[in-house]
């Protein structure tokens, strides 16, 4: 038990470290811009009737601090100033200093330490009086963070004098100059232009004495390229190359690259002794970059690898399909393949590998064939995840179907493979019972589809931002996970010797896994119901019929039996019904769900998602969880009836005011799919916890607890009691 204290003190550290945004928020309650400290400062003492002018809002950071730029990278938000000025008066936009690159963790963020002027030009009317004042006012709002972040904001203002013509304050002109010299722009000499390159892009720069290494290219758009990949940098001759690596939940729509191009410290764009930190790229995407980047990479001597974080994700990917053993998705198929181990535990030990090694065969090539249409598709500009074929009424159809024929054979109602068996031939017996094996895996792979393992989301979040090869070999080590205990199995005689000998208790045993298999086909139709009308579930429910009529005729005139007209009878028959049968599910599968359906009373207190209301809801300082769900994920429903619905955790999510979400990805949904993207996610379950405070979320594990649930929002203050307007309200 000597990890018990260890256990203690990691929750100890955790407490501590998750009651820190707690403690920094209560002392900073009355400070409406906590660590900082904004004022409006204008570069002139007077003004002039229709003259331009520049103001800027000085905000000064406490050590340790920092704020955003307008485009905060993978966390933060940008700071914005909302002005309030006399009549006729109007404001340009924020000029934006270059910023600096944040890695915080895993991500990546741009903004300003210490100190940063955000200037702004102001164009008053032409009508105004010399001699007169005017005052300027405005509301900046911005997100000061450090190990945690915290919203702030403050009313500003300034009184100027108008005379017929302006004069500039002494006082701030240095500070403004310094200023400006931290704006992008153009450098004389250095042209730019941006291509794509295989779904990525290549910034080409040509000009003298350009750096050889050290430039970033710092986007100004969000969902452009990924901010936490490298940007190589390769040469030739006047020529530099930087190629970056797409955004992974870029939509495609991206026509230029615009931003800010740094260079390595010390670097200025031009010759002249004034400083030139920051070149402005404003470059149209000028189609396929036709030049060999590796060659220009091996010449350059420049390499990038991703090899760390490839076998983390190899890893993570072998223990999730490990895991994916344990879910109640897999094991109605694995028990099959336990029964099946059992049934030949007298073979020879050679049959015996060979029947575990072609069954991880069918599981390793399933996730290859589902792996290469999930890239292909994506690749094609699909916004979808893993289990996208479970977004399909049509598969959830056929599946059920398949499930329940596989539980009348298993019951008992007919056999298949009895004309091979009286063939006699010991030849054809093994490849029979080899085709099982391997058709096994490929149904036991089918079915894990709506389980995310632990540790498996990530591994797949990590795949699709990775090249076809690498993802691919992620989806393998997947695959391997999961067929590894039976390859041991089949492998290790000691393991078969444990299994009972086969008897009689074989066949009891065969026909109750039937109910395994009624069950999963009841929940298929279950998930079906979710995506169509209840007519398509009626229709459904005699395909369930009709399959049943076909199996109880494969039944009654076996081919071993019978001969002649009525096997070919009998054939017909079968071969009618069951494509009646497909028909009434496909048919089924075209209708149309209901704009509304009624759910349980604890759902009611759940919004619908979207980006813009999250946002809203975080820009308002309001605490907000998301379920990323599906019908067909059985771990999401399973989590939602073991731990979410609860009293304990609904009375703790009222307690903190927190507003529940549900993106429900059940049918095909872009915006829900892009969400996951942000996380790394590909797929559901995934539980997103703001605090509301303006920090970083909190992603809980794919399987929960209530207990998971309460440790996540012990952090988050009670304001349903400190709001008495709140206390009434639920979201």
């Amino acid at each position: 038990m000597s990890h018990v204290p260890r256990t203690v003190g990691y929750s100890v550290l955790l407490l501590l470290w998750m009651m820190m945004p707690l403690l920094a928020t209560a002392q900073s309650t009355d400070d409406p811009s906590p660590h900082s400290e904004a004022t409006l400062v204008s570069e002139v003492e007077t003004i002039a009737p229709g003259e331009p002018f520049t103001v800027a809002m000085r905000l000064q950071m406490d050590d340790g601090w920092h704020s955003y730029w307008k485009n905060a990278g993978d966390s933060g938000l940008a700071t914005s100033i909302d002005w309030d000025l006399p009549e006729g008066f109007s404001a340009g936009d924020i000029q934006w200093p270059h910023p600096t690159v944040k890695e915080e963790g895993p991500l990546v963020t741009y903004g300003y330490s210490n100190e940063t002027m955000l200037m702004v030009d102001i164009t008053p009317p032409n009508d105004l009086e010399p001699g007169t004042e005017v005052t300027l006012e405005a509301r900046g709002d911005w997100l000061i963070c450090a190990d945690i972040c915290l919203p702030a904001h403050a009313d500003l203002e300034t009184t100027l004098l108008v005379e017929r013509e302006a004069r500039a304050d002494t006082e701030w002109a240095s500070a403004f100059a310094d200023t400006r010299a931290q704006h992008p722009r153009p450098a004389e000499g250095v042209s730019v232009q941006a291509y794509r390159s295989d779904g990525s892009f290549v910034l080409e720069l040509e000009g003298e004495a350009l750096p050889d290494d050290g430039l970033r290219f710092i986007p100004g758009e969000k969902r452009t390229i990924s901010n936490t990949a490298p940007q190589p940098v390769m040469r030739d001759g006047n020529t530099r190359y930087v190629a970056l690596q797409a955004s992974e939940y870029a939509d495609g729509s991206t026509e230029a690259l615009r931003g800010v191009l740094l260079g390595p410290d010390g670097f200025s764009w031009s010759d002249n002794e004034a400083p030139h930190p920051a070149l402005a790229v404003d470059a149209p995407l000028e189609g396929e970059f036709t030049g060999d980047l590796s060659a220009l990479a091996e010449a350059s001597g420049s390499t990038s690898s991703t090899s760390l974080s490839l076998w983390g994700a190899l890893g993570f990917a072998f223990i999730g399909g490990l895991l994916l053993n344990l879910m109640p998705c897999v094991f109605p198929v694995i028990s099959l393949k336990i029964l099946g181990f059992a049934k030949k535990s007298g073979e020879q030990p050679r049959i015996m590998r060979r029947h575990g090694g072609l069954f991880a065969a069918g599981v390793v090539v399933s996730f290859w064939v589902l792996a290469g249409l999930l890239l292909a598709l994506r690749a094609a500009g699909e916004q979808i995840g893993w289990g996208f074929q479970l977004q399909s009424p049509g598969f959830i159809a056929l599946m059920a179907l398949l499930f329940v024929g596989i539980g009348l054979n298993l019951a008992g109602l007919f056999e298949l493979g009895m004309g091979m068996t009286s063939v006699g031939s010991d030849v054809q017996q093994k490849a029979s019972g080899y085709s099982e094996s391997f058709l096994t895996g490929v149904l036991a792979t089918i079915v894990a589809t709506p389980c995310t393992a632990p540790l498996m989301g990530a591994a797949l979040g990590v795949a699709l931002t990775m090249s076809a090869v690498e993802a691919m070999s992620i989806f393998t080590a997947l695959g391997v996970g999961m067929a590894a205990p039976y390859v041991v199995l089949s492998s290790v005689p000691a393991l078969l010797n444990r299994l009972p000998k086969p008897g009689p208790w074989m066949e009891t045993m065969k026909q109750l896994l039937a109910f395994p298999m009624f069950a999963t086909a009841l929940w298929l139709v279950w998930v079906f119901w979710q995506q169509v009308s209840i007519d398509g579930v009626a229709l459904l429910l005699g395909a369930f019929l009709l399959l049943g009529l076909a199996g109880w005729v494969l039944g009654r005139w076996p081919a071993m039996q019978v001969e002649g007209r009525t096997w070919m009878a009998s054939r017909a028959v079968v071969t009618t019904v069951v494509a009646g049968a497909l028909a009434l599910a496909l048919l089924g599968a075209g209708t149309k769900a209901p704009a509304s359906a009624s759910g349980s009373p604890a759902d009611a207190e759940w919004q619908s998602f979207s980006t813009e209301q999250v946002d809203t809801l975080r820009s308002d300082g309001t605490p907000v969880f998301i379920d990323f769900t599906a019908a067909w994920c059985l771990t999401c429903q399973v989590n939602k009836r073991t731990t979410l619905s609860t009293e304990s955790v609904q009375q703790a999510f009222d307690d903190k005011g927190v507003t529940l979400i549900r993106a429900d990805w059940t049918n095909r949904n872009d915006e829900i799919t892009q969400a996951l993207a942000e996380f790394n996610r590909s797929g559901v379950p995934l539980y997103v916890l703001y605090p509301g405070d303006g920090s970083d979320p909190v992603l809980l594990p794919e399987v929960l607890t209530p207990q998971i649930v309460l440790d996540a929002l012990e952090n988050l203050p009670d304001t349903r009691n400190d709001n008495p307007e709140l206390a009434d309200q639920r979201p």
